[in-house]
C-alpha cells in the first residue's frame, strides 16, 4: 500500500492505474477507522482493481470547533488497518494541501440538506459537499463506497452527484454495529464504558418501534421512540424525523412514500457525544 500526501503524487499515481484500464474505487474518511470502516474497504478492494482511501479530518464540515478538536486522530493505526485490508493507496493530505485557500462554493439541494443534520448543524453539508466533490474530482473514481450509518449525507451526496454530472456509482454500505446493536462511529471511542453500554438502548428502541408502528401512526411511533429514548438516565433526544427514504421530507403517514427511515441523533454522557441512527420502516 502506499501512502500519498499529495495531490499531485496521487493523480499521477492514478493516470497510470487508468492507462492500464484498471477500475477505481474510493472509500472517504474522516480517520479514527473502525470495524465499519474496514466493511467499506473490504468491498471497495473486492469490486475495484484500486482501491484508495482517503483519510482527511475535513474542518468545513465542523460547525462546532470542539466537536473538530475532540475527534479522534489516529493516522498510524488507521494506515496498518487499511495495509491489513488491502487497500491500494491512502491518500492523506494536510489542510494546506487540499484547501490552500478558502473553499468559498455553496452547495444547496433542499430538502436533503436543509433538514434533520441540515438545520441542527448549519453549514455541515456544504463542507461535506466541498469535500467530497474535491476528493471525486482528485480522484475520478468509478465507485464511491459510504456507511449507511450516515444515511443524510448519502442523501445528499446523490444529489450532488446528479447536479455536477459526475460519472460515478454511490455505493452504499450497511451498517456495522456492536454486539449490543450500537452502530460503529469514530466518536464511539470516546465514550466511557458505562456510556456505551447506555447507547446501546438507542438502536434497541429502534427495534422496537418497528412492532410499535405496525398498530400506531406516525407521530405516535415517533413520541414513542423519543419518550422511550429521554426515559433512559444519560441519553437525550435532539430529533427523531420519520421522513420519505429518498427526499427526506417528513412522513405523516405509512402510506405517503414506499421507502420510509426513521433517522435519529442522541446526545450520549455528560460531555456530552453526539451519536446518530436510523432505521429502516418500510
Amino acid at each position: 500500500m502506499k501512502i500519498v500526501n499529495t495531490i499531485k503524487e496521487l493523480k499521477v499515481l492514478l493516470a497510470n492505474e487508468r492507462a492500464e484500464g484498471h477500475s477505481i474505487g474510493l472509500v472517504p474518511t474522516m480517520g479514527a477507522l473502525h470495524a465499519g470502516h474496514a466493511s467499506l474497504v473490504r468491498r471497495c478492494v473486492a469490486e475495484n482493481d484500486v482501491a484508495v482511501v482517503s483519510i482527511f479530518l475535513n474542518p468545513t464540515q465542523f460547525n462546532d470547533k470542539s466537536d473538530l478538536e475532540r475527534y479522534p486522530r489516529t493516522l498510524e493505526a488507521d494506515c496498518a488497518l487499511l495495509q491489513a485490508e488491502g487497500a491500494t493507496i491512502a491518500f492523506a493530505p494536510s489542510v494546506a494541501e487540499v484547501y490552500p485557500e478558502p473553499d468559498t462554493r455553496h452547495f444547496s439541494y433542499p430538502p436533503t440538506d436543509t433538514v434533520m443534520e441540515g438545520a441542527y448543524r448549519p453549514g455541515h453539508f456544504n463542507g461535506v459537499c466541498q469535500i467530497v466533490s474535491k476528493l471525486f474530482g482528485y480522484v475520478e473514481p468509478d465507485r464511491a463506497y459510504f456507511g449507511e450509518k450516515d444515511y443524510q449525507q448519502i442523501a445528499v451526496i446523490r444529489r450532488m452527484v446528479e447536479a455536477l454530472s459526475f460519472n460515478i456509482e454511490i455505493v452504499p454500505c450497511r451498517v456495522v454495529r456492536e454486539e449490543s446493536g450500537l452502530a460503529m462511529s469514530s466518536r464511539n471511542s470516546l465514550l466511557t464504558d458505562d456510556e456505551r453500554e447506555t447507547a446501546a438502548a438507542i438502536y434497541q428502541t429502534l427495534q422496537r418501534s418497528l412492532a410499535f408502528a405496525s398498530s400506531h401512526s406516525v407521530a405516535e411511533t415517533q413520541e414513542y421512540v423519543v419518550r422511550a429514548i429521554n426515559a433512559v438516565d444519560g441519553l437525550e433526544v435532539q430529533y427523531y424525523n420519520i421522513v420519505d427514504g429518498i427526499t427526506l421530507a417528513d412522513v405523516s403517514d405509512w402510506n405517503d412514500a414506499d421507502d420510509i427511515v426513521g433517522c435519529i441523533t442522541v446526545f450520549c454522557g455528560h460531555t456530552p457525544i453526539r451519536l446518530i441512527d436510523h432505521i429502516r420502516y418500510k
